[in-house]
């Protein structure tokens, strides 16, 4: 079985590859052909939780097993640990096993750039993205790659953190940079990538802007003003993981029923004349079609 480290995952994860993949999967699922239950999580010491997330196909199956520590940053160690292992869906052998966390990072990323693809009018001219972690570079690489004439505007707990982190991906992203508070910027994208337990983000829910929550994933997590979320259309990415994950919505005491799936805005028109929210929390059909990138590239 071949192993990658994260640079060599990284590598095999190209973004348009990926978010062609992943457009593929999220119509595989309503169709039933990705087979992808709601992951377990176990708990660990001291808040720390164990996540499982198996998926299967007609031509490839994967299993990720990811652990989340968040008391590690005392420690100096990443918050996120484990692994994804692809096999072949009709004899089991094990094909390639790969950096978990990379794999979670980048098919996140790629998730919120297809659901602006999707959801937002016109390509975004100014991006505000909220929050200053792991999740945040990899959201910045991807605009960069896919939306490059973006400008990136980061917010951060601290405008000292904020200036840190847009000084060491300034080579990746030229047109990054720290939030101006005092600056009246009308955003086309607001990303929220925080591990919040009350709301970051709470400004007027607008048409034209569309707002994306990516960091709450537990009933206990929020990150978006529940204000906003009844002014707005829902978009999710996992209709079957939300109502038990998104922190977001569950919190904001939302009537699942009118909540709608990414793949839905694929096979009928969003109304772009309203206010969009579109929340993701992640399942293992991602992982799978990530996987499926790399396996035509080896």
């Amino acid at each position: 079985m071949k192993v990658f480290n994260e640079s060599e995952t990284a590598a095999l994860l190209p973004m348009r590859e990926l978010m062609e993949a992943l457009r593929t999967a999220a119509q595989e699922c309503v169709e039933g052909k990705i087979v992808s239950p709601e992951r377990m999580v176990v708990a660990l010491k001291e808040g720390g939780i164990m996540l499982s997330m198996p998926a299967t196909a007609d031509d490839i199956a994967i299993h990720k097993l990811v652990n989340v520590n968040p008391r590690n940053n005392k420690e100096g160690l990443p918050t996120i640990h484990g692994q994804v292992v692809a096999m072949n869906a009709l004899s089991g052998v094990m094909l390639f096993q790969v950096d978990g966390p990379t794999v979670t990072g980048r098919r996140t990323a790629a998730v919120s750039m297809l659901g602006i693809s999707r959801l937002l009018p016109q390509p975004p001219k100014s991006v505000l993205i909220i929050g200053v972690g792991k999740q945040a570079l990899n959201h910045v690489e991807a605009i960069a790659e896919v939306f490059p004439e973006a400008t990136i505007h980061m917010r951060g707990r601290s405008a000292h953190g904020a200036q840190m982190f847009v000084d060491q991906l300034k080579a990746i992203a030229p047109k990054l940079q720290v939030e101006d508070a005092s600056a009246d910027v009308d955003y086309d994208v607001v990303i929220t990538v925080t591990t919040a337990r009350s709301p970051v983000y709470s400004e007027l829910a607008k048409p034209g802007r569309l707002v994306i929550g990516v960091g709450a994933f537990t009933p206990e997590m929020c990150e978006i003003a529940p204000a906003v979320v009844d002014a707005s259309t829902v978009y999710v990415d996992d209709l079957l993981g939300a109502p038990h994950e998104a922190g977001d919505l569950i919190q904001a005491k939302i009537d699942w029923s009118r909540v709608k799936s990414l793949a839905s805005a694929f096979s009928e028109q969003p109304d772009l004349s309203k206010p969009i929210l579109f929340k993701t929390v992640g399942t293992g059909a991602w992982d799978l079609a990530a996987c499926r990138v790399i396996k035509s590239r080896l």
